[in-house]
This record gives C-alpha cells, sequence and structure tokens, in this order.
C-alpha cells in the first residue's frame, strides 16, 4: 500500500512537473520589435524573421516568442515607447535621436544596408539652371521625398537652415515661394525627385549617394542634365536601438548575437528581409562614431521637423 501511494505520489508531482514546465513556456517572455509603417503585411514580413532568429537565442532568459508591434506615425510609436510594448526598433539617425530623448530608448548598433555602413546626402540641380550652391536656392523650389525621410528630407532641410535659410512647405510643386524663403514639396519617391528637377517643375532635389548612382532612382538619360551643388556629412546608414531599462544581461546578449549574425548561416534569410536587405551591424567606434555626432550636430537644426512628423 505504501509503495502504491509512492508511486501515486510521484506520478502526480510528475505530471504537475509537466503542467508548469508547459505553462512557463506558454507565459514565457516575448521579444517585440517595433516600426513605424503604412503597409502592416510588408512591414510584418521584413521584421518577423529577425525577431524570431534573434528570439530563440534568448530562451536562457525566458524568451519564447517574438512579435511586431506597428505604428500608424511617429507620435503613436512614441506612446508605444513610453509605455515600454516595445523592446527593439530600427530608424534613421534623427528619428533614432527622438527615440532615445522622448521614448525611453537607447542607441546600440549601427546597421549595414545593401552592404553600405553609411550615406550622405547630395543636393542636385540641372547643369543649366545657374545654381551653383545652397544659398543661391533662395526663393526657389526643391524636391524631397517625404516627411519621414532621414537622407531626403531632414538632412537636406537642416544643411539649408544651417546655412542659415528659411524654410516653407509648399502644397503642390506648383506654389508660388517667398522670395526670402526655400520652397520645398514632397515628390513620394526617389524617381520622382530626379524627375520634378530635370522638368523644371523644381529648381532643386535631394536624396542620398545611392540614390544618385542608382539608374532605378537616377536614370542616366536625367542624370546627365543634373549637376551635385551640395553634399552632406556621411550618417550611419540606419540605427538599432533597444528599451534602455531593458534587464542589462538581455541588452548584451542581443547586442552579441545581432553583431554575429552575418557570420551565421542561420541568420541569413533573417537579414536579407529585415531593412530590407541589412547586411550586418558594427558598434558605434571610429568612423561610426563620428557619424553619429555628426547626425546629433544637424539634428539641432531639425529636431522641429522630427517631433512635428
Amino acid at each position: 500500500m505504501r509503495k502504491s501511494f509512492l508511486i501515486v505520489a510521484l506520478s502526480w508531482a510528475l505530471v504537475g512537473a509537466l503542467v508548469w514546465s508547459t505553462r512557463a513556456r506558454a507565459e514565457g517572455k516575448t521579444l517585440v520589435i517595433g516600426r513605424v509603417s503604412d503597409n502592416p503585411n510588408k512591414t510584418y514580413k521584413e521584421l518577423k524573421p529577425i525577431a524570431n532568429y534573434v528570439a530563440s537565442q534568448l530562451r536562457d532568459f525566458g524568451y519564447t516568442n517574438s512579435s511586431v508591434l506597428i505604428a500608424k506615425n511617429p507620435k503613436e510609436m512614441i506612446k508605444f515607447l513610453k509605455e515600454r510594448k516595445i523592446d527593439w526598433v530600427q530608424k534613421g539617425v534623427f528619428q533614432a535621436l527622438m527615440y532615445e530623448q522622448q521614448g525611453g530608448m537607447e542607441i546600440m548598433l549601427r546597421s549595414w544596408r545593401e552592404d553600405a555602413p553609411d550615406y550622405y546626402t547630395v543636393i542636385f540641380t540641372r547643369h543649366d539652371s545657374g545654381i551653383d550652391t545652397i544659398n543661391s536656392l533662395k526663393g526657389r523650389k526643391i524636391a524631397f521625398q517625404d516627411a519621414g525621410s532621414t537622407s531626403a528630407f531632414f538632412t537636406p532641410a537642416a544643411a539649408l537652415r544651417k546655412a542659415g535659410l528659411e524654410l516653407v512647405e509648399l502644397s503642390s510643386p506648383k506654389d508660388k515661394v517667398p522670395p526670402t524663403k526655400v520652397g520645398y514639396a514632397f515628390a513620394g519617391d526617389e524617381i520622382s525627385i530626379s524627375t520634378w528637377v530635370h522638368r523644371g517643375i523644381t529648381d532643386a532635389g535631394a536624396f542620398h549617394n545611392q540614390d544618385w548612382e542608382n539608374p532605378t532612382h537616377n536614370p542616366e538619360g536625367i542624370k546627365k542634365d543634373l549637376k551635385i551643388i551640395y553634399q552632406s556629412e556621411k550618417l550611419p546608414r540606419m540605427v538599432e536601438l533597444i528599451r534602455k531599462d531593458l534587464d542589462p544581461n538581455v541588452k548584451q546578449r542581443i547586442k552579441e548575437i545581432l553583431l554575429k549574425a552575418a557570420d551565421d548561416p542561420a541568420a541569413k534569410e533573417a537579414l536579407a528581409a529585415y531593412g530590407p536587405k541589412t547586411a550586418k551591424f558594427d558598434e558605434f567606434k571610429g568612423t561610426a562614431k563620428t557619424e553619429l555626432e555628426a547626425g546629433m550636430q544637424l539634428f539641432k537644426y531639425v529636431g522641429h521637423y522630427v517631433n512635428a512628423n
């Protein structure tokens, strides 16, 4: 009888342990990655693989899953960050600085996209425009991409303001510009920017150096008639941020995972989707640190634009 009792007791103990183990797995921690997007399905496909890859290596910290949280706009993203709903986010340098200042995030690593660790903005006009410097843009029009673009809005806007020029947004590129200001309009994409300049719809345009060399964004038939009048400092291609109050050991592990990801065959597809086409990650040391500091200096001129968008 006593032996049977012990067997039953041990059996129930084993069942209890299995139930507890299953529940622990079900109630494990979730690594949350976030992004601002107006295309949730596309964004989910870009972010979920890298989130899964990192979460799978955090099991000893109790992580059993990953999820993607998408914000409609930067204002909602800041709300999510303040509410500690997001652990990890990637952004261009200016909005990364905003997330750091307002959202309780800290800058962690630099992201390489399409094998490039950095990029710079070019402002360009037609060869026959008579415009040779950005100071000559007073009373003229410039085409930007959209209100969230680092290289095709924030950086050129910062350069113009740093030069002492005042900007005014136009509802249409056909609007008149006050003679003392630089008018800007959003073209929506890179090919529209180069086309607007080429056709004289705007006097100038701006995007990054890789766009300048990309025939899809700047076809040779258009490019041959254009000239660069300004080139910005190099800036980090993208910035990875982590929640500041996350467990320090978890933050360190995530950093180590990402730094080694480029050499891990298991991360190949996740890296290709992330960004998309993220090549690798590195620390903000040396040149990368200098680029981040350059971004901090330019942020002074466009911080109000970043906050407004």
